[in-house]
């Protein structure tokens, strides 16, 4: 069992598409200077995945690498960066050349079972079309413990306001009641739950062994 909203394969690949031409038409809208606390809100978020040093971290919708510089604070072993829009990892690849750049939909990343420790998928949530696919290929690919970060650094009503705007579907990010049954068919178990006006982070944990 998972999650209960599926789309028909042919619309999934049309909102995929969109999202690559929306968002690469949005790289201006990624540079500095952030909104205010944004810069603060995305440390507690990337904080929250206690990475150590030599973790292989997957951020998922990385756009142009808003969280990388984060990440490699901590001293991880690999970054790996996925995204739809190719013009968006273009700009990252030239900001974080470290960075190891995959364009294309998370439910179809090929990298090897039990190879992740940590996932984030930050501001992203809510435009990723086929849930069901992607987190069971998360799972896959997530090594036992291995920690994933669902989070925005504005709060979920921030996508109340985008609704409005976006030529394509967005979902709503889940209060944790409803987290912890979607995610658990993929081995997940919900370990912090943060809910602010301002602040959404949700800690899950790959069970260990299979």
């Amino acid at each position: 069992m998972g999650f209960e909203k599926k789309l028909p394969e042919e619309r999934i690949e049309r909102v995929n598409q969109d999202q690559r031409d929306f968002f690469s038409g949005l790289l201006h809208v990624f540079d500095p200077p952030l909104p205010e606390g944004v810069p603060e809100r995305l440390e507690q978020i990337v904080a929250s995945a206690d990475i150590v040093i030599g973790d292989v971290v997957l951020d998922v919708g990385t756009g142009t690498g808003i969280l990388v510089p984060l990440i490699q604070h901590y001293e991880s072993d690999t970054i790996f960066a996925c995204d739809l829009s190719e013009a968006m990892l273009v700009r990252l690849k030239e900001q974080y050349p470290y960075a190891r750049t995959i364009q294309g939909d998370v439910r179809g990343l090929p990298l090897a079972d039990e190879s992740i420790d940590v996932v984030f998928i930050n501001a992203c949530y809510p435009n990723i079309a086929d849930k069901d696919k992607s987190f069971a290929n998360i799972g896959r690919m997530m090594k036992p413990d291995g920690r994933m970060v669902i989070s925005h650094p504005m709060g979920k009503a921030f996508i109340d306001l985008l609704k409005a705007r976006s030529p394509f579907p967005l979902d709503d990010f889940p209060a944790q009641p409803e987290a912890e049954i979607l995610l658990r068919p993929y081995g997940f178990e919900i370990y912090k739950f943060v809910d602010q006006p301002e602040l959404y982070i949700l800690l899950a944990v790959k069970r260990g062994g299979s």
